[in-house]
């Protein structure tokens, strides 16, 4: 065995999503798809699932995390870590969940919020392919999910899009030959912590030593923790209540082209527009509830990508920064609505973003503190993401994915999350609710639907 190898740790910002797990929030992202069926059906309407497991095998070695486990080492043998799994059986991993007749998009929508529910399994690697037949015309579900420590939106993009084609006849790539890595023993696991441990008081003493760097440093990022700390605190509504197991998806499809026209008409950004529509949203579905809007402004948290210019890595984990932005509710116009969104993010965006992994996720005392209280926190009310998909269709063994959306989790006391996505032309908004919290989300999706409405009327209005 070779004793020097470098041992791939969790980051901070990993470890901080794996405490999720402690306190029972399920911690994945997914995407949900629709395909044609045509080529993955037998004659009797059944999914070939082996051909589609022959298919995916080849294809894994480029995600080196889809063969691996989280490893938990006891105390002073350092943080979590990645090893290989001793084998992997696809059958574990690929299968099939009918959808209930008729098989309309509420049974889809229902099904894919009965598989996000369940926890995924530790003991495998944390990773699924769903196939979902039974839909009209001969189509299928597909449902991918993995951890969240595996990858954030845009790794995860990456990720699934390795194992997907570009092409309906794209080549099947060659497959190296894999034998796992022995686990770490416990005298390897302690000299890399104490590697680590090493390394890590070297940098505070050059931090020390280079006290301006330091201070500049955060003094940059000083803007953005206040949008989050020190600024007025997220109003209570109905939609913050601790979130249980159960999900209710929603889904809005919308034409990339019509968002980025009212984006140029306005001079905003596409992401302005799908702030300004889920404040429409939110809008009416707390009206609905009989509570007060006309004055309210709602805060949401926008995760901000920080793999800068470089290539995204389908196993580069998480590098997610984040940014605070007001939603005024209060404003009936969707045009006005759009108007203060946008004056805001361009303020905020001039600001440095933190990485989650750093504050409060670099302790796992504060950490730990952190989450336990989060079920009662009042610096958001709802996560936005938005993630810039492929522009080409893909593949799954040849059968096209007709339309994808985001699948995100939800934690503490944050009941409905957004999530937006765009692929080969369309632009696909998912909300993802708790069942009991907001049963009424299709109130929220009709209010997103009107609000971009107005939007795009306001294009060609005098």
């Amino acid at each position: 065995m070779n004793r020097t190898r470098r041992l791939e740790r969790l980051t901070a910002s990993d470890r901080f999503l794996l405490l999720w797990d402690d306190l029972g929030w399920a911690t994945d992202i997914g995407a949900l798809a629709v395909v044609d069926g045509a080529g993955l059906l037998d004659s009797g309407g059944r999914v070939r699932i082996e051909s589609v497991r022959r298919w995916l095998e080849p294809r894994l070695h480029s995600l080196p995390h889809v063969r691996q486990l989280l490893y938990r080492p006891r105390w002073r043998l350092g943080w979590p870590l990645w090893v290989d799994a001793p084998s992997l059986n696809l059958a574990d991993h690929v299968r099939v969940h009918p959808v209930d007749p008729p098989g309309d998009q509420s049974r889809l929508l229902q099904a894919c919020a009965e598989l996000a529910s369940r926890r995924l399994d530790p003991a495998r690697p944390m990773w699924e392919v769903w196939l979902l037949p039974g839909l009209p015309q001969g189509r299928v579900g597909l449902f991918l999910r993995m951890h969240h420590t595996m990858a954030d939106g845009m790794a995860a993009v990456a990720a699934f899009g390795a194992l997907l084609d570009s092409s309906a006849d794209a080549p099947t790539p060659v497959s190296p030959s894999w034998t796992p890595t022995p686990m770490p023993t416990a005298s390897e696991l302690l000299r890399d912590n104490l590697g680590r441990q090493a390394h890590q008081l070297s940098r505070a003493l050059i931090g020390l030593a280079h006290a301006s760097d330091t201070l500049h440093r955060t003094r940059r990022a000083w803007p953005a923790w206040r949008e989050l700390l020190a600024e007025q605190r997220a109003p209570r509504t109905s939609l913050n209540r601790p979130v249980g197991a159960d999900r209710r998806l929603a889904i809005l499809r919308s034409r990339l082209e019509t968002i980025t026209q009212i984006a140029h008409a306005h001079t905003a950004k596409v992401n302005d527009v799908v702030l300004a529509a889920v404040a429409g949203g939110l809008r009416e579905l707390l009206s609905g509830r009989g509570e007060p809007v006309d004055r309210l402004t709602l805060r949401a948290v926008v995760p901000v990508s920080l793999h800068r210019e470089q290539r995204v890595q389908e196993g580069s984990g998480n590098q997610d920064g984040w940014m605070v932005v007001p939603l005024p509710l209060g404003e009936p116009d969707a045009v006005r609505r759009l108007d203060l969104i946008k004056l805001q993010t361009a303020a905020r965006k001039r600001h440095a973003h933190p990485q989650t992994g750093s504050g409060i996720s670099g302790s796992i005392l504060l950490q730990r503190a952190f989450l336990h209280g989060f079920a009662r926190q009042r610096f958001i009310n709802i996560p936005v993401t938005n993630i810039p998909g492929p522009t080409v269709p893909l593949y799954l063994s040849g059968a096209q994915l007709l339309e994808l959306f985001p699948v995100v989790s939800l934690m503490g006391n944050l009941a409905l999350a957004v999530a937006v996505f765009s692929y080969n032309g369309q632009l696909n908004l998912t909300a993802i609710a708790d069942q009991n919290a907001c049963p009424d989300v299709e109130v929220f999706i009709h209010g997103v639907n009107t609000a971009l409405n107005d939007l795009a009327r306001s294009m060609s209005a005098p």
